[in-house]
């Protein structure tokens, strides 16, 4: 209810307006250090970002935050993290919400940039007096990992998972259980997200890792299959805009009409 108020009341202001309310919603009452600066520069950035990004499309701000955290640590800038950890706090986010965010991103960036993130997003808990660790969300078990992964991915690929495990070279089936295993079953699985909110965040991840037509496709179809339509991908997608740059969100809104035409 209180996000439909905001919503609208927003179209009765213009983007300076709306970036002062979402700003202060964010961040509280404080100035950008750039402001000292670039004035100029904070300015064309917080008006377009939180002016106008903030407020295309339907998401909420919780999954506003969810989508800045991740493409925030797919690019490694740990400061903005940092920044937007304590604000995804302060829309409602629950630490275990952020943390799982986080998790997500292993699969795709590796264990070394994920641990980066997970470094800052720490630091802001501890200032906040979050006990760390938080409540396992652990679905699996060594001996089930792999069937449960494996049933998570034709949930949402269907029954194409099968086909590229049986055509997989001899030398490479291996690949396809860490996949199935480590990707979904170490991760999809895990409490604190539903499924829909870990599909629209790897969707993003891959986008803003460039590169990944391939995947950003097939996780398109994924999305899909899980129940987010093309409109909530392309309010995501746009909501990385801002983060990633112009040449991955086209790349990606490519990828997304070349297998939902308009």
């Amino acid at each position: 209810m209180a996000y439909t108020k905001i919503r609208n009341r927003g179209k009765c202001m213009n983007r300076i307006e709306k970036n002062q309310v979402t700003y202060k919603k964010l961040f509280g009452d404080g100035v950008p250090a750039a402001y000292a600066t670039n004035p100029d520069f904070q300015d064309i950035l917080s008006r377009f970002i939180f002016g106008e990004v903030f407020y295309h499309g339907e998401l909420d701000d919780k999954q506003r935050e969810l989508i800045t955290l991740v493409v925030l640590a797919t690019n490694q800038t740990l400061p903005q993290l940092k920044a937007h950890t304590q604000a995804a706090l302060n829309v409602g986010l629950t630490p275990l919400e952020i943390k799982e965010a986080i998790y997500q991103c292993a699969p795709y960036l590796g264990f070394p940039k994920t641990l980066n993130a997970i470094a800052e997003i720490n630091e802001v808990f501890k200032a906040e007096n979050i006990v760390l660790p938080l409540e396992c969300q652990k679905q699996v078990e060594e001996e089930n990992r792999l069937d449960k992964g494996l049933a998570v991915q034709v949930e949402i690929f269907g029954d194409i998972i099968e086909k590229n495990r049986d055509n997989a070279p001899s030398n490479q089936k291996h690949i396809q259980d860490y996949l199935s295993a480590f990707c979904f079953g170490d991760f999809y699985t895990r409490g604190g997200l539903d499924l829909k909110t870990r599909e629209l965040l790897t969707l993003c991840i891959l986008s803003s890792l460039g590169g990944c037509e391939s995947q950003v496709k097939a996780h398109v179809r994924g999305n899909l299959n899980v129940g987010n339509d093309k409109d909530m991908m392309i309010t995501a997608i746009t909501h990385c805009l801002p983060y990633m740059g112009f040449p991955r969100t086209l790349n990606t809104l490519s990828c997304l009409n070349e297998i939902i035409p308009e």
